[in-house]
């Protein structure tokens, strides 16, 4: 069992280190350092081999927390990553992107700062990649079956490399130019560099997962004909339609989705070209600008990360909300994951954040960009209702400004129309029980079937999605991990 007392003799938490702000801005290195093996297996050991522990309640992988925390705690690092992935095919995107609801619902945290099980999560699949422990998987046998995948997020990686372990012909279709999604171009390289990435693409190709990037299904090839190729077919296309701003002068040049800025500041960390297919007049970069993030979330801090990279004259983010208390209120009470004050490592760097702060206007320049943005603040009521602060306008210089106002569902796109999909009222694609869309054989996954969620979430559904997909094309109970049902929600909030 864990260490009876570790919780008592090592009470203060502590995480990785943070490279200093003014080294990393001046790079796209990731943000963190290695933390030393000593802190590791204090900090593994504070965790209370709980007799219900919570933390498998807030990660719906059903990660085998507590196992691998004493397993960690004892240096035996070689079992811990065989417990790690007996639950979770891709760790270390985890380790570094996810926001942790298991921690949020750790019972050391009811009273005290909970265990750093992202910090050992991450460190695991490290140790185990420096040691040549993550090896392919092939499987023993082939089915004769074969499955097509389109979308290469962490859904569609997961949902491919299970169907692919389970001797299924698999076969990734992506429209970029590289794989990965929204982890590829959407994450900002100092969260995730991209080298973690293409390790486990290798072991995939060596398992024998098959990639095709840089096609457009329903654009490049019809997406009906290219199903009826298949046993199978699984949409893990995400849910990349953005929420607008409707104020005037959201025409105007220099406004631009926080998607459209994200994969161009990708492309020029990795000395990449931006592709010919980006218009001239989005082609920016935050140089010399007065840059307006408006919105609160990851996406907004994102941007903030990236624009402080690129040399910006100042950097304001604004929430609408009014600024969250410091710790738990009442009505979020453990182990739910509170919507709570923190301090990202992009907030960390620079920038200013107004809250209670609502856009009215985007000012033009004379010249068709834009040069100014015009907001006034707000009381947010308990109906979620907002009521305007007399005579509290003011403008904001602004040259760029980037939308993070979140996702309204999946992007309009001909496939859907093309394999005749039913789309629900909440933009994400309708399934049933099975995981199966309105066309028999086509399958749902991701942030396309539940709305823009956590990484966890895709590989967790990636997992079961695979699950009744075998069984779909074997006609037997699968053998795979099943850990959600399409209808699932967190505990956490």
């Amino acid at each position: 069992m864990a260490d009876p007392r570790g919780f008592l003799t090592t009470p203060v938490r502590e995480n990785a280190p943070r490279r200093p702000v003014p080294v990393r801005i001046k790079d796209w290195r990731e943000v963190y350092e290695p933390v030393e093996p000593g802190v590791l297996s204090r900090q593994a050991g504070r965790c209370m081999d709980c007799g219900i522990p919570f933390c498998h309640n807030g990660c719906p992988l059903g990660n085998l927390i507590p196992e691998w925390n004493d397993l960690t705690r004892r240096g035996d690092f070689r079992e811990a990553i065989e417990q790690l992935h007996a639950t979770n095919n891709f760790p270390e995107f985890t380790g570094k992107l996810c926001p942790a609801p298991c921690e949020a619902a750790c019972v050391l945290g009811i009273n005290q700062d909970p265990v750093t099980i992202k910090l050992v999560e991450e460190s695991i699949i490290e140790r185990a990649w420096d040691e040549g422990w993550v090896q392919p998987l092939p499987p023993e046998r082939l089915t004769g079956k074969t499955v097509a995948v389109i979308g290469s997020g962490p859904a569609g990686l997961a949902a491919a490399q299970q169907l692919t372990r389970a001797g299924h012909t698999v076969a990734v279709y992506e429209r970029d130019d590289a794989l990965g999604g929204l982890m590829r171009y959407g994450v900002p390289e100092y969260k995730m560099e991209k080298r973690h990435i293409d390790r486990r693409i290798k072991q995939m190709e060596a398992e024998g997962t098959r990639f095709r990037t840089g096609v457009d299904v329903g654009g490049d090839v019809d997406a009906a004909r290219l199903a009826d190729r298949y046993d199978a077919v699984v949409m893990a296309v995400g849910a990349l339609q953005p929420r607008e701003l409707d104020v005037p002068g959201r025409q105007l040049h220099g406004v631009l989705q926080a998607m459209e800025f994200l994969p161009q500041g990708n492309k020029l960390a990795l000395g990449q070209p931006v592709p010919d297919s980006v218009p001239a007049e989005k082609r920016l970069t935050a140089e010399g600008k007065d840059v307006i993030i408006i919105g609160a979330g990851d996406t907004g801090a994102d941007c903030l990360g990236t624009v402080l990279r690129q040399n910006p004259r100042s950097v304001t983010q604004l929430a609408i909300g009014p600024t969250p208390p410091p710790d738990r209120t009442g009505n979020q009470p453990w182990p739910t994951y509170p919507l709570v004050f923190r301090t990202s490592s992009a907030h960390e760097e620079g920038g200013e954040r107004v809250y209670t702060a609502s856009t009215t206007e985007l000012v033009d320049d004379g010249q068709g960009g834009v040069a100014a943005l015009r907001m006034v603040e707000v009381v947010r009521h308990p109906d979620r209702t907002y009521t305007v602060v007399e005579g509290s306008e003011r403008e904001l210089p602004a040259q760029l400004v980037l939308l993070a106002l979140g996702f309204s569902g999946v992007e309009k796109m001909p496939m859907v129309e093309q394999l005749g999909l039913e789309v629900g009222r909440d933009g994400a694609l309708v399934r049933d029980e099975g995981w199966q869309s309105s066309r028999p054989g086509t399958f749902v996954v991701g942030d396309a079937g539940r709305g823009a969620s956590l990484i966890v979430w895709a590989i967790a559904e990636g997992r079961a999605c695979a699950a009744a997909v075998d069984e779909f094309l074997t006609g037997r109970p699968s053998t795979l991990p099943a850990p959600v049902t399409p209808s699932a929600r967190p505990l956490v909030v």
